[in-house]
């Protein structure tokens, strides 16, 4: 019980204070999406920023943890790919929105906070080296799959390729990891004035970005496919987590560290970009939409289990 009074209530009673302010109109939806813009736009990628500049390249990006954090992931898309088109019979697109939702797990919004909370800033450094190359990857593979299955429709996905490529790359989270990376690789360093201001923008990314997570989920209605949005749901709270678990502890024998951050990171919901991948593709959006809330929700109680499981 300590557990989840320490560890994990604080975490989502800042997510339910922005659900009830944006439920009861104490914040308008405008107000709301600005919060959002802020944390993601420039107080996330500061955090980034500042976090991989810092990081041991040659010591936290360790091959052993990216295969016990991405194996799993790839099997949760296989699950949910596979899982909607042959026991939901959905079509091809549905299909890769469903699977993506279950691969994209909520590194950030929600991993970066837990495990903080968990185990302290000095635990953040895998968690960190995971979030470096999660959107990047995952939107690769999601993107690719998807313009090849619209291809088969029309001779406009190659165009749509290299469009939706261009704007990855104008991902601000995206390019405050490049620019940390490049801090980090150079050994550039920053005028105090401009490393202080920096600081202060990336103390206010997780406050903000839960609050506004959980204002943004007021928009999110659970509405039919049930079965469909329970299927992502496990996959993403205790298949994704349990291959980690598994592959983390007696394939890779990760130390005990990079274990608890893999696994733990492993076992958040769904993000909101499973979402904005579905809306983007106008594919299974009412599912994505669905599952980031209910997964978001079960979660509180899955990643206690995690927690007690965890050394």
């Amino acid at each position: 019980m300590g557990i989840l009074i320490d560890v994990i209530l604080p975490v989502f009673i800042v997510i339910g204070f922005g659900y009830l302010a944006a439920w009861r109109k104490l914040i308008s939806e405008t107000a709301i999406d600005g919060l959002m813009r802020f944390a993601i736009n420039f107080a996330i990628p500061c955090l980034l920023f500042l976090a991989i500049s810092k990081i041991d390249l040659a010591a936290d990006f360790n091959i052993a943890l990216f295969a016990s954090f991405y194996i799993g992931a790839f099997c949760g898309f296989a699950f949910g790919f596979l899982g909607a088109r042959y026991l939901f019979k959905r079509n091809l697109q549905d299909c890769i929105s469903i699977g993506f939702c279950a691969l994209f797990s909520n590194t950030v919004l929600l991993g970066l906070p837990i495990v903080d909370r968990a185990y302290g800033p000095s635990s953040l450094t895998s968690t960190y080296a995971i979030v470096s190359v999660h959107a990047l990857v995952i939107y690769a593979f999601g993107v690719t799959l998807m313009e090849l299955a619209r291809a088969g429709n029309s001779g406009s996905g190659g165009a749509l390729l290299r469009q939706i490529s261009g704007s990855m790359l104008t991902n601000p989270i995206l390019i405050g990891i490049l620019l940390g990376y490049l801090v980090n690789v150079t050994g550039i360093q920053l005028p105090g004035a401009l490393a202080g201001a920096i600081t202060t923008l990336s103390t206010a990314a997780l406050p903000a970005a839960l609050f506004g997570l959980g204002g943004t989920l007021v928009r999110y209605r659970p509405e039919g496919d049930k079965m469909t949005i329970l299927w992502v749901t496990a996959i993403s709270l205790i298949l994704h987590p349990s291959i980690t678990y598994v592959l983390g502890k007696w394939v890779f024998m990760l130390d005990q560290a990079q274990f608890r951050a893999a696994v733990l990171t492993a076992a958040m919901a769904p993000g909101i970009n499973g979402y904005l991948f579905a809306n983007m593709y106008g594919a299974a959006k009412r599912i994505a939409a669905s599952s980031v809330l209910i997964a978001t929700a079960l979660s509180i109680f899955t990643v206690w289990v995690w927690l007690a499981i965890l050394p």
